[in-house]
């Protein structure tokens, strides 16, 4: 995968260094919604325990669900894994939705007290949510979920009567309870709890073969995220994704009413491309994001061709609207609705503010001549070659350059004006 190639100078390859006759267990970690990016971290380091013949791989994991691909490119990992594996519900967590079929997949099905596991029911990220969709792809969509659930936990032999029940009610239960009906293997308090409690334990593997776990006096050895994949994972929580959208779109709206100043665009650009990652492994509805190009279309149409604040405001409605539909999938993926009240609070004062220079140097140009124009130098917007614009006072003009050619960027002179026309010459005539 492109995100495994991006970070493989990071890996833990080759690094374990167990003590003579002593068992490796390979820890990970497995926290917050399930993403590809955690997906590509686990296959990581499960290439990592194979390649140094660990004998157990743990999974501690505490997640409310995630995305159905990377949930089942997980379960690929686990079923084609030539290590045994555990999955670790750790005390305070819980395995909902994704990671209750994570969890019934593994080797060893393992929760702390006062963990939960349950609560299957599939949400339709396809197509923006559930509720959208016809009874029959609901019905179709279902019934997916509960096949697969149910071949999960007969793979393993555990109970496949509630397991269906977890997809088809919602179903969710305790430790304790996953425990008297066969759902987990095991309840210890912590991680040497676990290894002590199956420790001897034979376990059958995908291809029939049977496994004896030697844990008791095993090493441990963690396999953290790297640092890229940490930014990638942080970069994938829907409000972090939010607000680079939004900072590219403030960034790239100051630089249009102000060009020049540079640091906007380039901060906004750089915002953009982490958002386009963002976007690219969440759930999205597009037609949230066509209301947020639409804003931003809106925004640079008021700086071409000021209305005094008309098209802004069609820019804001639409950038509200799109901010609280831009994702789909339930409250997973949801942004927080206090984020997009302050993000438009701040759109809207800086957009008031330059309507109020607009304004303002609207009206201070009805009341001077034509001479205060004169020796006045503005920034060059479109080609003078020789025919082009210029901005002045908050406004586009129409430019006529007296000869050679000017480029974006650049500054000229007026040295008069004909209507609506100003004549502009540059200021070093030696130069291009």
């Amino acid at each position: 995968m492109i995100v495994a190639l991006i970070i493989g100078s990071t890996s833990s390859f080759g690094l374990f260094a167990a003590s003579p006759g002593k068992p490796v267990i390979v820890t990970l970690e497995l926290k917050g919604v399930v993403t590809p990016v955690q997906a590509d971290y686990l296959e990581r380091g499960f290439k990592a325990a194979e390649d140094n013949d660990a004998s157990l791989i743990v999974i501690q994991m505490d997640t409310p669900g995630g995305l159905d691909d990377a949930m089942r490119d997980i379960i690929q990992l686990i079923q084609n894994s030539a290590v045994p594996v555990a999955v670790y519900v750790i005390p305070g967590g819980r395995a909902a939705s994704a990671g209750f079929f994570i969890t019934i997949s593994a080797d060893i099905a393992a929760m702390a007290p006062n963990t939960s596991i349950g609560a299957a029911t599939p949400v339709a990220l396809g197509q923006g949510g559930e509720t959208e969709l016809s009874d029959e792809l609901k019905a179709k969509l279902l019934n997916d979920s509960i096949a697969y659930a149910r071949s999960l936990a007969e793979a393993r032999g555990r109970n496949a009567e509630w397991a269906e029940l977890a997809v088809r009610e919602g179903a969710s239960v305790s430790a304790g309870q996953a425990l008297s009906l066969n759902v987990v293997d095991i309840v210890p308090l912590s991680l040497d709890g676990l290894l002590t409690g199956i420790d001897g334990t034979d376990v059958t593997r995908p291809d029939g073969s049977t496994v004896t776990l030697y844990t008791s006096e095993a090493e441990f050895y963690p396999v953290d995220m790297s640092f890229m994949e940490g930014l990638l994972l942080a970069l994938s929580d829907p409000n972090i994704a939010y607000i680079l959208l939004s900072l590219a779109i403030l960034g790239i709206t100051v630089e249009i009413f102000n060009p020049g100043l540079i640091f906007p665009g380039v901060l906004g650009g750089v915002c953009a491309l982490m958002a386009f990652y963002s976007l690219g492994v969440l759930p999205v509805n597009y037609a949230g994001i066509l209301l947020m190009v639409l804003a931003i279309a809106l925004f640079i149409a008021e700086a071409l061709t000021p209305t005094f604040g008309i098209l802004t405001a069609g820019g804001i409605v639409s950038f509200a609207a799109g901010s609280l539909i831009l994702f789909k999938g339930g409250p997973l993926f949801s942004v927080n609705p206090w984020l997009i009240a302050i993000i438009l609070i701040l759109i809207t004062a800086f957009l008031i503010f330059v309507i109020q220079r607009v304004v303002a140097a609207h009206r201070n140009r009805t009341n001077t001549g034509s001479e205060d124009l004169i020796g006045r130098r503005v920034p060059v917007r479109t080609p003078l070659a020789p025919k082009g614009t210029v901005f002045y006072e908050g406004e586009i003009w129409k430019a006529v350059l007296d000869e050679g050619r000017a480029e974006p960027g650049e500054t000229v002179i007026i040295t008069g004006s004909e209507g609506l026309t100003l004549h502009v010459t540059k200021i070093n005539k030696g130069g291009n």
